[in-house]
Parts: C-alpha cells; sequence; structure tokens
C-alpha cells in the first residue's frame, strides 16, 4: 500500500461477510463487484465469505460470527437504508453510509432538495408520477431531457428526450423501473465522475474521471460490459478546476451525511465550465470496469487495498452493545 494510505492489518477485521446479488434489478453487477471484492479480501488473509440475501436470511450472519460486513449490493434493498438498517439490529458494523444517508442518495429527487436548499448545483428537474406530468415538466424545463427512474442506478430506465415525441417513450422506459420518475435538464458537455473515501472532515476526494462514451451514450452496457467507452484518469483538466469539482464534491457528501465511500457523477457545462451535480452512488461497483478502483489506482490504492480499506472504516449509526461490535466481543 503506497504511504500515503493507512496500513491496514487484515487479521484485525474479524470474520466478515460480503453481501452480493440481492433482489433488484442491479443484482447481475452486484454478484461480479461482491465476487470481486471477495476474492480481493481472501488475498489479504481477510477470514471473508460470500453472502447472498437473496437465498439467505440475514439473521444468520450473527449466527456465523459475523463481525463485519462489506455492502457490494447495488441499487434497491441494497443501498436504500433498508440492509444497513437490518444490520444496524444485528450489530453488525457495515461499509458506506448508515440508513438515513444511504436512503437520502438512493433517492434522487430527496438528493437533490437537499442540494437545492444546501445551494449546490445541480440541473433543473421535476419529479413525476405520469406521462402527462412527464410531458409537461419537459415542456417546462425545455428539451433536450433525460428521464431517469428516481430509485434505480446503473443507468437502468435512464433515457434522452430531444423534443416532445421522444418523451413518451422516455417515460416508458424509466416507469418499468420505478412509480416515480425524475425528469431532469440535459447539460451538454463533459461528464466527469468523482469517488470519496472517508467520512466528515477527513473525507478525501480521489482524481476525477473524464467519461467519454461513444456518441455520448453512457448507458449500461457501454458502463459495465462495452471496451468502446473511455476513461480518462487522471482526467488532463486544469488543476484548478478539478480542484473546484473536488470542493464540490465533498460538500455534496457531507451535506447528505455520508461516509465511507461513495462515487458522484458530474456534468461540466461546456459554454462556462461550471459543474453540475447529478447524483451520488453510496455503494459504488467493484467490477472490471467499475471507476472507483480505476481512480483509486490513480492515487497509489490498488483494489485489494482498497478493499481492506473500505471495510476498516465499517461502523454502525447506533452502537450495540450484544452485536458484531468489536467493543461487545
Amino acid at each position: 500500500m503506497n504511504a500515503a494510505w493507512p496500513k491496514i492489518d487484515p487479521c484485525a477485521l474479524g470474520r466478515v461477510a460480503v453481501l452480493m446479488g440481492g433482489l433488484s434489478a442491479e443484482r447481475e453487477i452486484s454478484l461480479l463487484s461482491g465476487k470481486g471484492v471477495l476474492a480481493a479480501l481472501q488475498s489479504r488473509g481477510v477470514d471473508a465469505f460470500a453472502f447472498d440475501p437473496a437465498e439467505d436470511d440475514l439473521g444468520a450472519l450473527r449466527s456465523r460470527g459475523v463481525q463485519r460486513a462489506f455492502i457490494a449490493l447495488h441499487g434497491r434493498w441494497g443501498e436504500d437504508g433498508t440492509v444497513q438498517g437490518a444490520l444496524e439490529l444485528l450489530g453488525i458494523p457495515y461499509t458506506g453510509p448508515g440508513v438515513l444517508a444511504s436512503a437520502l442518495a438512493i433517492d434522487k429527487a430527496m438528493t437533490k432538495r437537499l442540494w437545492d436548499c444546501s445551494g449546490l448545483p445541480t440541473p433543473q428537474w421535476r419529479e413525476v408520477c405520469t406521462l402527462a406530468e412527464a410531458r409537461a415538466a419537459a415542456a417546462e424545463i425545455g428539451y433536450p431531457v433525460i428521464l431517469k427512474a428516481t430509485h434505480e442506478g446503473s443507468t437502468l430506465g435512464l433515457m434522452r428526450a430531444d423534443d416532445a415525441g421522444q418523451v413518451d417513450r422516455a417515460y416508458a422506459e424509466a416507469a418499468r423501473f420505478d412509480s416515480r420518475v425524475l425528469v431532469e435538464q440535459f447539460i451538454t458537455g463533459e461528464e466527469v465522475t468523482c469517488a470519496v473515501l472517508g467520512a466528515g472532515a477527513q473525507a478525501r476526494a480521489l482524481p476525477l474521471i473524464r467519461i467519454v462514451a461513444p456518441g455520448g451514450n453512457y448507458d449500461y452496457e457501454h458502463k459495465y460490459f462495452s471496451d468502446e467507452t473511455r476513461y480518462i484518469c487522471p482526467s488532463e483538466l486544469p488543476a484548478d478546476e478539478e480542484a473546484r469539482i473536488h470542493d464540490l464534491v465533498l460538500r455534496s457528501y457531507r451535506v447528505l451525511g455520508c461516509r465511507g465511500w461513495g462515487r458522484a457523477d458530474i456534468m461540466i457545462r461546456g459554454s462556462d465550465r461550471r459543474p453540475f451535480l447529478l447524483e451520488i452512488n453510496t455503494s459504488p461497483g467493484m467490477t472490471g470496469h467499475s471507476l472507483v478502483p480505476m481512480a483509486a489506482r490513480v492515487a497509489g490504492l490498488d483494489y485489494p487495498d482498497l478493499c481492506l480499506l473500505v471495510l476498516s472504516q465499517a461502523a454502525l449509526d447506533q452502537p450495540h452493545a450484544h452485536g458484531g461490535t468489536e467493543e461487545a466481543r
């Protein structure tokens, strides 16, 4: 591990369950992430095993002596506060943000409300529940717009509408995944993503990654399986611009109450280089195409050591006197 990062003793981490799979629409990606994390932890000597909440009762974690949980679940029932709440009840420290921050961050509308109230820039948006509302919102915001499922990640249910004739199809696609749909102003410019590790004043932003997808279409296929998408890290942006984006991302992360780790997506408007926050992912992907490991490598942290660092920061919102905390044992 690079000297800039703390050295983690794998033996001090105890027995670890890597939660993967689950019930969400992102199950396939979660299994890829979880298998990568599990192999990395085991390669460093951690007593870790795979655990799929879709196949086993979470209550079994305590009977199996689990002392920490690495959450490699994505989407609903994985990064929305539900599994975090269950782990709180079991008294098992877990990776990533707590119950409230997880629930807020997966809800794109709530995230944007908090950012708006805090004066943080995010594209204009409306949350809708019907096609008529989607048509009205798109006309009010102005084309082009992006329609996306309020509670999904991995670009699931996301589609662009360049005119009124395309709204119906875009709304239908988003509504396949959620009863609530976000209609969002499309920002023309460059897309970047920024990972954060840690909590509070100690949170640290990793190098930006600039994303260049074929035709500007960074969809599910191009995100996880295509080799055509280009990821530029270091980003080659001016140092002062990257520093401003780092500051913005850290502020957005703290406003939501995040801890452990996360990844924010940002659009930089081409006309004036103003950055706009899109969303924060509180259980980032850890696949071969994932972006947090890519940024960590540039910062001197390889994949296994990144997993160790994230795991070492596992915590509870409310430490128990009976659960998996080190103090109780």
